[in-house]
């Protein structure tokens, strides 16, 4: 049985809910092994992925999804759907000066082994990387890819990277002084480009909007939790610090929580 319309094919997927992707999970869940595919789980390495690898190997303009599975979306043209989803927003805290004082072959593998420890942490807890720009990493936790946990895995995403950024080895130059925030609220998910060719896949809308702002807000190794992502979590925040903050273009502020990742614990003010 099909789908009424190519929104409602995507909204599946994104929601977890895709029949004929479930019976390919299904099937792949006994072929190793990671990393594998975030719709399909085809994997990429191992024996599975030496098999299955010219049809289901990965997707030049996004390793985490496989070639297989972004045919099938192309032939449906750009397009995607609102669903709930949690993000993660992580800036390098002074990223400015500190391209100052390193040279630029440092800062360029300072970047790198920022780009290296936010993938780890974003796709070890079945997340997805949107995008690096800059001094920036964006991470999606999409139902269909995270399961129903989405925003309890951003969350844990976010202290696993500022734990790792937070290490004396976490570069050549130390410690990578990093803040991030997670938010959990209804975006568009989908593909861009033209009507024939998908450049990319992402998030738009106003909690991708209101994420970056509080990413902007955290400081070094401060992980900053948006009310409407701790409550899906089912997070303790009775020892948190409560905050309300603006976000331009919201007729109302947005309400927060402050932890030290590497504590668990409120940021001393």
């Amino acid at each position: 049985m099909g789908y009424g319309t190519p929104e409602e094919e995507w909204r599946a997927l994104l929601t977890g809910e895709h029949r004929e992707m479930l019976a390919l999970r299904r099937a792949f869940r006994h072929v190793p092994a990671a990393p594998r595919c975030k719709l399909c789980h085809a994997p990429f390495r191992g024996i599975g992925g030496v098999v299955f690898g010219p049809w289901f190997g990965p997707w030049e303009r996004n390793a985490q999804l496989c070639k297989s599975c972004m045919r099938h979306l192309t032939r449906q043209g750009v397009g995607g759907a609102e669903v709930e989803l949690s993000l993660l927003f992580a800036d390098i805290r002074g990223s400015t000066g500190l391209g100052e004082r390193l040279r630029p072959a440092a800062f360029s593998a300072l970047l790198g082994d920022f780009y290296r420890l936010a993938a780890t942490a974003i796709t070890g807890n079945e997340g997805v990387v949107d995008k690096f720009v800059g001094d920036e990493a964006i991470g999606l936790f999409i139902p269909g890819f995270s399961g129903a946990e989405h925003a309890a895995r951003a969350i844990a995403a976010g202290r696993d990277l500022l734990a790792a950024v937070g290490r004396p080895d976490a570069s050549s130059a130390g410690a990578i002084p990093v803040g991030a925030a997670i938010h959990t609220g209804v975006a568009y998910v989908g593909s861009l480009g033209s009507s024939e060719v998908i450049s990319d896949f992402t998030a738009l809308g106003d909690p991708v909007n209101a994420t970056a702002r509080l990413a902007s807000l955290a400081g070094p190794g401060e992980l900053l939790i948006s009310a409407d992502a701790a409550q899906h979590a089912g997070l303790d925040t009775s020892t948190l610090e409560r905050r309300t903050v603006e976000v331009r273009g919201r007729g109302a502020g947005l309400d927060l929580f402050s932890e030290d990742a590497k504590t668990n614990e409120p940021i001393p003010r």
